[in-house]
């Protein structure tokens, strides 16, 4: 077996071995058409007050600007859906923040990834990122041949939807690449689009973020939601999964095993009014490790009042 094949038997072994569900490889080079796409996007201001998005333009499409000599990007997938389900009278939470913080899970593994590749194959450089970072990582996960970019623009996989973080290794590690994901098994379907509350979803796999639900109850800071938006939360708390429950490749989906993912009981059992209850101590208690801390308690508490106006107005009406 060359050494080509060989790190590159050792890249998919280890990525199973530390619990990705998906392991792709592609050629780092810059992402041309993507830059074109991602300029477009935000001279036409979609990204709303997310002004981070702006920044470091040429590291999101040039992966050797993040390391130097980078010669392969590996895209890695960890499932993240639940097996439980929410009371009925509770405000909807995104699925992935139903547990610890991906962020710390995976960044834990990346680190070990590295640690266990330059064991294996000597002094090599690497960067691991999971989303907080200026990485396309669905562009790289379809050109690493894991799946496609979907109407709402999420990654789909044919085998088990779209419920699965994202995290991608840049490295100067020379390796064998996938080839890249072609076809869209979108078809004509526009159960997404259809389903989108606040009409986010637009043609053309063109995704409005200004007007996400999961961008007004996280990324927006103001203590004022937008009245437009007023009656068009469907009960979301925190994100939003509208478009990813009704994609029928997610029927496929299977729970995830990972023990940090582990749903919070709180997510599951508080009600609204127990939420509303919840003093800033207790929140910061319980969701320490949790996606949500990223809102604040105030940041729930602004999404609360917001939903509690929809029901009323929903019952004047």
């Amino acid at each position: 077996m060359s050494t080509l094949s060989k790190n590159t038997s050792l890249v998919k072994r280890l990525s199973a071995q530390l619990g990705f569900d998906y392991c792709g490889i592609a050629r780092a080079v810059r992402l041309e058409d993507d830059a074109r796409k991602l300029e477009a996007w935000l001279n036409k201001g979609m990204h709303g007050q997310m002004k981070y998005m702006e920044n470091h333009f040429e590291l999101r499409v040039d992966p050797t600007r993040l390391v130097p000599g980078a010669k392969s990007v590996i895209t890695l997938l960890l499932n993240y859906f639940p097996g439980e389900a929410q009371c009925a009278d509770a405000p909807k939470i995104s699925k992935y923040a139903y547990g610890n913080d991906y962020h710390e899970v995976i960044r834990a593994k990346l680190n070990e990834f590295l640690f266990l590749l330059r064991e294996q194959v000597g002094a090599i450089e690497g960067r691991g990122f999971v989303d907080s970072a200026p990485v396309l990582e669905r562009s790289w996960a379809r050109r690493s041949g894991i799946g496609w970019v979907g109407k709402n623009g999420n990654l789909i996989t044919k085998k088990n939807g779209s419920f699965f973080f994202i995290a991608t290794l840049i490295t100067d590690l020379e390796l064998s690449y996938d080839d890249p994901f072609a076809k869209d098994f979108c078809g004509s379907c526009t159960r997404c689009i259809d389903a989108c509350p606040t009409g986010a979803i637009l043609p053309d796999k063109i995704v409005d973020g200004s007007r996400c639900i999961s961008y007004f109850t996280i990324e927006l800071k103001e203590m004022l939601l937008p009245a437009e938006m007023n009656g068009r939360f469907d009960n979301w708390m925190f994100g939003c999964d509208s478009c990813q429950d009704v994609c029928p490749w997610n029927r496929f989906s299977k729970p995830h095993q990972e023990a940090a993912f582990r749903p919070i009981p709180e997510v599951l059992n508080l009600s609204t009014k127990e939420w509303e209850q919840l003093s800033e101590e207790a929140f910061r208690k319980i969701f320490r490790h949790s996606p949500m801390k990223r809102s604040k308690h105030k940041g729930i508490q602004r999404n609360l009042h917001f939903l509690k106006n929809e029901t009323k107005n929903g019952q004047e009406d």
